[in-house]
C-alpha cells in the first residue's frame, strides 16, 4: 500500500488551491488555522468549519466531494510562556490540550509541531538563484552571521563566531546596500511561510534576552514538561503528536536546540512512551547534520513516524544548505523511502489500523511558470508538483522491485 501523499497548504488564501492540489495527485491536507493568536484555544466549531470547506464544495448543489481529507495539524504553535517555563505556561498548556481533543473530536488524526525557540524555520535567502534558473531557499552562514553581529547587534554574538567567519560576515555586510540588507533582516524575522509572529529589530532583542538564562538541560526539561502533559491527552483522544526537529539542526542566536539529532529524539520518544509521542521525519532538517543517519532513524524508531517531510538539503560549507532537488542533494532519499515503506509494511502485517504513514514532498524550487506569480516561498504548486512526481515514482520503483521484503 502507498504512503498517503499530503501537500501544505496555507488556506483559503494560499495562491495554490485546492483543486491545484488534487490535480496534483495529493489526498491529504496539512494545514492549520493562521488566523487564530498562539495561545488561543482551537474550538471544535472552527475545526468542523475548516475541515468541511477542506473536504466539501459547498458552492454546488448538492455538495460535491473535493476528494481531500484534512489529514495533519501543521500546526497548533507551542507559545512562548510555555517554552520558557512561566507562570502562566500551566494555563497555555490547558488551552493546548483542548485544542487537541477538539482536533480528535472532528477526526484529524496527526498534530505535526515544534519546539523552536522564538523563531521558526529560518533561512537568509528564500529566491537563492539556481544554475537552471530556478529558485531555492537557502541558508547562507555568512549572511546569517552578517545579520547577528552586524544589523541586529546581538550582545555577545562574535565570541561564538570564529575570526574567519567573522571577517567572511564583516565584508559581506560592507558589500550590502541598505536594500540587501533590509531584505535579510525581514527573511529571518517575517519572511517565512507558517511563521506565526514577526518581530521588529527591537522586539526580536527582547524576544532573545529572555531566554538568557536558558541553556539546552533547562529547555528540554520545559518540553519534557509539556510532553508529559499533552501526550495522554493526546492518545485519549486519538491525535498523534509528530515533533518537527529544528530547522536548522543547531544553535541560532545562542538560543537552545533540543530537537536536532537522533540522541535528541531518543529523548523525546521516552518521555512518554507511545506511538502518540511521536516524530515528523523531516529529512531536509535532519539532513542538514552528516551525523544523523535518516535511514538508521527510520529502522530504529520507526514504530513512532507519525508523518514525513520529504526534501533533500544540499550543504555549502560550514552549516550553509539550500534546498536541492528531491532526488538530490545530501540526502539518501532512496534508503530513507525504502526504510518507511519497510515501516509501513511492518504495521500492515500487526494489523495497526494507522498504518498508512502520511508524507509530504516539501520546499520545492520555484520553476516554470510559477517564476512569474506570487507564491510563498517553497511552496509553489509548479515546484511542489515536480517534488511528489519524483518520491512518487520512486515509491512505485520500490514497491516494484519487490525491495520493501528483503530483509
Amino acid at each position: 500500500m502507498s504512503l498517503e501523499q499530503t501537500w501544505r497548504w496555507y488556506g483559503p488564501t494560499d495562491p495554490v488551491t485546492l483543486q491545484d492540489i488534487r490535480q496534483a495527485g495529493a489526498t491529504g491536507i496539512v494545514t492549520a488555522l493562521h488566523e487564530i493568536p498562539n495561545g488561543e484555544v482551537w474550538s471544535e466549531q472552527a475545526l468542523k468549519e475548516r475541515k468541511r470547506f477542506i473536504e466539501w464544495d459547498d458552492a454546488q448543489t448538492p455538495a460535491k466531494s473535493r476528494g481531500l481529507t484534512w489529514s495533519v495539524i501543521e500546526s497548533i504553535p507551542v507559545h512562548e510562556d510555555i517554552k520558557q517555563a512561566r507562570p502562566n505556561r500551566d494555563a497555555l498548556i490547558e488551552s493546548y490540550i483542548e485544542s487537541i481533543r477538539n482536533a480528535g473530536k472532528v477526526g484529524i488524526p496527526v498534530l505535526c509541531y515544534n519546539f523552536m525557540p522564538v523563531v521558526d524555520w529560518t533561512r537568509t535567502d528564500l529566491h537563492m538563484e539556481l544554475e537552471d534558473g530556478a529558485r531555492a531557499l537557502c541558508f547562507d552562514m555568512t549572511d546569517f552571521v552578517a545579520f547577528d553581529v552586524f544589523i541586529l547587534r546581538r550582545k555577545g554574538a562574535e565570541a561564538e563566531y570564529s575570526d574567519e567567519l567573522l571577517k567572511k560576515a564583516q565584508n559581506r555586510f560592507e558589500s550590502m546596500n541598505r536594500e540587501k540588507r533590509y531584505e535579510i533582516e525581514r527573511t529571518i524575522l517575517a519572511g517565512l511561510p507558517g511563521a506565526e509572529e514577526s518581530y521588529s529589530l527591537e522586539q526580536f532583542q527582547a524576544k532573545l534576552d529572555e531566554y538568557k538564562d536558558i541553556d539546552d538541560k533547562t529547555y528540554r526539561d520545559n518540553l519534557k514538561y509539556f510532553l508529559e502533559k499533552v501526550a495522554p491527552v493526546a492518545e485519549e483522544s486519538g491525535v498523534k503528536l509528530a515533533i518537527h526537529p529544528d530547522d536548522p539542526p543547531f544553535s541560532l542566536f545562542g538560543l537552545p536546540r533540543v530537537v536536532s539529532t537522533e540522541q535528541d529524539l531518543e529523548f523525546l520518544l521516552g518521555v512518554y512512551d507511545s506511538i502518540y509521542n511521536g516524530f515528523t521525519l523531516c529529512t531536509g532538517s535532519y539532513g542538514v547534520r552528516a551525523d544523523n543517519d535518516l535511514p538508521g532513524m527510520v529502522k530504529r524508531h520507526g514504530a513512532k513516524l507519525n508523518f514525513a517531510h520529504l526534501r533533500s538539503t544540499q550543504r555549502d560549507g560550514l552549516n550553509g544548505f539550500h534546498e536541492a532537488g528531491h532526488l538530490q542533494g545530501d540526502v539518501d532519499m532512496y534508503n530513507v523511502m525504502l526504510a518507511i515503506l519497510k515501516e509501513q509494511r511492518k504495521r500492515q502485517a500487526v494489523y495497526r489500523p494507522d498504518h498508512t504513514i502520511p508524507m509530504r514532498a516539501d520546499h520545492g524550487h520555484t520553476i516554470l511558470d510559477d517564476l512569474n506569480k506570487k507564491t510563498n516561498p517553497g511552496y509553489s504548486a509548479i515546484g511542489l508538483l515536480r517534488g511528489m512526481a519524483e518520491l512518487r515514482g520512486l515509491e512505485m520503483g520500490i514497491e516494484k522491485s519487490g525491495a520493501v521484503f528483503n530483509d
